[in-house]
C-alpha cells in the first residue's frame, strides 16, 4: 500500500481541495500512510513588482503557511504523519518537485469537472497526471 501520500491544495479554492484530503486521510488511515499538503505560490511577474511591497513574496509565503497549517491541524491523523509545505513556482512543476523531493509513493489531486476551458487550456491536474513517476488519484468535485 502506500506509504507517503501528497496532496496539492489551492488555499483560494478549498472546494476542490477538501474532497481531495478527505480521500488521502482515507488512505492514510487503512495504510499507516504519511500526509502531506502542499501549496503552490506563483511568482508575481515582474512588471507588478512596482506595485507591491518589497517583501511581498516573503508576506504570501508566511500567508499561506498559517493558511495551510489550519488545514493540517484539522486532518485526523496523528501530528507526525502529517505536514505542510509552501512552494513558489509554476503550479504543476512544483507539485511534481514536491513529489520527487519527499518521495511521495501517491499524489492524490482535485480537479474541477472538465469544461471547456479545461480542454483549451490544460490544466495542473491533468499535467501532474501525464508526467507524475508515482501512482496518481484524480479526485473530481
Amino acid at each position: 500500500m502506500f506509504k507517503t501520500i501528497l496532496v496539492p491544495v489551492d488555499l483560494s479554492d478549498l472546494e476542490v481541495a477538501t474532497p481531495a484530503i478527505d480521500a488521502a486521510v482515507r488512505m492514510a488511515e487503512w495504510s499507516g500512510a504519511a500526509l502531506r499538503l502542499v501549496n503552490v505560490q506563483q511568482l508575481l511577474p515582474a512588471t507588478y513588482m512596482d506595485y507591491v511591497p518589497a517583501d511581498f513574496d516573503a508576506q504570501q509565503r508566511e500567508w499561506a503557511q498559517a493558511e495551510l497549517s489550519k488545514v493540517t491541524a484539522r486532518i485526523p491523523l496523528p501530528s507526525e504523519r502529517v505536514s505542510g509545505t509552501v512552494r513558489v513556482g509554476g503550479i504543476y512543476p512544483e507539485i511534481l518537485a514536491e513529489a520527487e523531493d519527499w518521495g511521495a509513493d501517491l499524489i492524490v489531486i482535485g480537479s474541477h469537472r472538465p469544461a471547456m476551458s479545461t480542454y483549451l487550456l490544460g490544466s495542473n491536474a491533468k499535467t501532474v497526471v501525464r508526467h507524475a513517476r508515482c501512482s496518481v488519484l484524480v479526485v473530481r468535485t
